[in-house]
């Protein structure tokens, strides 16, 4: 078994944003073709601790490097309180060839950044100005930072950013950090979320609402919004936007804002085509540039997979990471 640590997958990931994204498109691409499989996630949940959960995602990747394995990442808002990260996951590989338990590797930032390419990926197909100069961040935690970092790596035309948070001090010490991740962007803080949403024609939202709490009235024509975190858009707001999801099927799911979207009308036809069918050029999706444009991506572990996959080859080839011997009868 080989344990990969932390700072390992740091110092593997430091400055391959291009080649994360690369990645994800192509997962994104092959999910699409239907050369993955990917069970739902299954939801671990206290009946004394509503907040809190720990998620399960078992996922396999085809192609001509197939892997399987599965993610398990906690998310227990209180720790934020407590200067420690909300998330916290490891990924545990197997062996393609006999089934076998093979690596063990700490994913949070794994999870980050797969997120924060899938959003960016997203972006850039469906801004309506293909050199867009702002980008607008509600919530300041581990995932716009990498938001942030790969929206830039893919549209290197994003020179402003206004970024809010309930805590402004949070979005105070996010202001500051950002010339490490983007040093030729120009971070501001507003002082409420409507503010930041009608700042720039590109939006992350990453918070960790459980309900819905905002629509989109303030936002600029056209805008393209990234809804990360899955449950910050009132129905009103989902329904009167173009929808792009990862998979429909996982989305419409645990009470996101589309999942209650879906309850409301009985359907999924305000989902107008999933990314990878957009990376593909498959879709027959019209961007309306009169029209907010709303990625939801529910995060699919085929990402997490491939990523961590990734890492573990480049481990090996490096010789990082600690070898168990005997961990298998």
């Amino acid at each position: 078994m080989l344990i990969i640590r932390h700072a390992e997958v740091a110092d593997l990931l430091r400055g391959q944003e291009q080649h994360v994204l690369s990645l994800v498109g192509e997962t994104y691409r092959l999910h699409d073709e239907g050369r993955t499989a990917l069970p739902h996630s299954v939801f671990l949940r206290f009946p004394d601790r509503p907040r809190d959960r720990i998620i399960g995602l078992p996922a396999y990747v085809g192609g001509t490097d197939a892997a399987a394995g599965m993610k398990w990442i906690a998310s227990f808002p209180g720790n934020v309180a407590d200067g420690r990260a909300r998330a916290s996951a490891a990924m545990l590989l197997n062996s393609m060839a006999d089934g076998t338990p093979e690596a063990l590797v700490e994913a949070s930032l794994i999870s980050a950044q797969r997120t924060a390419a899938s959003a960016a990926l997203a972006a850039a197909r469906l801004v309506t100005d293909p050199a867009p100069r702002g980008l607008a961040l509600i919530g300041t935690g581990p995932i716009n930072h990498e938001v942030l970092r790969f929206t830039k790596a893919q549209l290197p035309s994003l020179r402003e950013a206004v970024v809010f948070d309930l805590d402004p001090a949070r979005a105070a010490v996010f202001a500051d950090r950002a010339g490490e991740l983007a040093p030729d962007v120009t971070v501001t803080v507003a002082d409420r979320a409507e503010q930041a949403l009608g700042a720039h024609p590109l939006v992350s939202l990453a918070t960790s609402a459980g309900e819905p709490h905002l629509d989109l009235a303030a936002c600029q024509p056209g805008a393209t919004v990234l809804h990360v975190s899955l449950r910050d858009l009132t129905v009103e707001a989902v329904l009167g936007a173009q929808n792009v999801v990862d998979d429909a099927d996982h989305v419409c799911r645990e009470r996101t804002s589309l999942h209650l979207a879906e309850l409301a009308t009985g359907n999924r036809d305000f989902i107008d085509a999933p990314l990878g069918a957009l990376l593909r050029g498959t879709a027959a999706f019209r961007r309306d540039p009169q029209r907010t444009a709303v990625f939801s991506p529910f995060g699919l572990g085929v990402l997490d997979l491939a990523l961590a996959r990734w890492v573990r080859d480049r481990a090996r080839a490096d010789g990082l990471g600690t070898r168990i011997e005997g961990f298998l009868p």
